[in-house]
Order: structure tokens, then sequence, then C-alpha cells
């Protein structure tokens, strides 16, 4: 399988490749503005230098891939989320795993940490629109929903579907990469479901 990873050179980004290579025999396509910046092709990976923003050059990256991951963030993620509704049908790729954040559904109870959901905090809108567009479509998609990104225990996790309240808005990069490799490995785990992986700050 051929897994194309959009935002590769970021912080999820890059520790999902670290594990993928480590652990899997996948081929990887990495992509990213300035991938070739971090990596170098071999005979497992691809390293395609490209704005995701930019729906031909998205296009063009993802062809022949079998999976998409997107680990982006930031003020840009709608028009993402909408290019890749619109090309991975045409180029014949079914699965999408993309990266949202806990707190687009106003699921963090307010007195663990209700100034990071959306209805308070404005940086979640791009979130939280790009989301309803995978949401939308007819994509066989996941979204997970981590909190902060921190370093910790690969065991160190509870999950949420949407419609539930979250347990937490801290979330260790280890538990992330290992739930992310589950689905990648199992296209019906949480096919068509919005998953919040933190760490259970109920507890």
């Amino acid at each position: 399988m051929n897994i194309a990873i959009l935002g590769a050179t970021g912080l999820f980004g890059k520790a999902l490749v670290k594990s993928l290579l480590a652990d899997t025999d996948y081929r990887l396509t990495l992509i990213a503005r300035h991938a070739k910046s971090e990596y170098q092709d071999n005979d497992r990976i691809s390293v395609i230098d490209a704005d995701a923003t930019d729906i031909d050059a998205l296009k063009k990256a993802l062809t022949g891939t079998d999976l998409v991951y997107c680990t982006i963030s930031g003020e840009s993620l709608p028009i993402v989320a909408a290019n890749l509704v619109k090309v991975m049908p045409e180029i014949k790729i079914t699965r999408l795993l993309f990266m949202g954040a806990v707190g687009i559904y106003n699921e963090i109870p307010a007195e663990m940490d209700g100034d990071d959901n959306v209805d308070n905090e404005p940086a979640q809108i791009p979130n939280r629109d790009a989301v309803d567009l995978v949401e939308a479509s007819n994509l066989n998609y996941t979204v997970l929903r981590p909190g902060y990104l921190r370093e910790g225990n690969p065991d160190d996790y509870v999950l949420t579907v949407k419609g539930e309240a979250a347990k937490g808005y801290i979330s260790t990069i280890p538990s992330v990469v290992e739930f992310a490799k589950k689905l990648i490995a199992d296209e019906k785990l949480y096919s068509r479901e919005s998953v919040s992986i933190t760490k259970d700050m109920e507890k």
C-alpha cells in the first residue's frame, strides 16, 4: 500500500512517518510545501513539494496512492478539505484519514476546558469547517480529533465519538501515532466516524 501523507514535515507528520518506516512495509508519498528539505527519495519514499491548496498540484501528487492521511492544520484547512473531497474520487482513492481537533463540536466539558471549544475559540473555525466538508463527502473517511500534542505514553489515551463529551484536551504524540496506524491497517475501523483521542483527564 502507498500512503500519501499531507503535512509530512509537521510535528505529527514527522512522528507518523518515522513510525511507519520503522514498523511497517508501506510505501510513503510525503507531501508538503518544503518536503524535500526534510526527506529524500528512496526505495520506500517519494518526496513531493506541493501546496495542498493548489488543486492541480494536489491531484498530481496523490495520483497512484491508495490512502490519504491529512495532518495539515491552519486557516487554509477548509480549502485543502474541499480539494481532497473533489480530487480523491476522480483518481479513485476512497480512504481518507483527516486530522481535526477536539473541541470542534463544543464537546469539551466547560469545567474542563471550554475555552478551546469552537464557540469560544475562533482558531477552531477552520478545523470545524474542514471537517464539515469531509463528513458531507462520500469518502471512506475517519476524522481523528486530538488535543494539544505532547510527548508521553502510547497507551495513555481514551476514545470518544462524535456526540459524546470528550475526556480531555491533551494528547500524547505516540498514542495518536499508534492509533493512526490501526486506522491505516483497517479501512473499516471507525469508517465514516469522527473520533477524539485524548488523555483521560477525568481520572
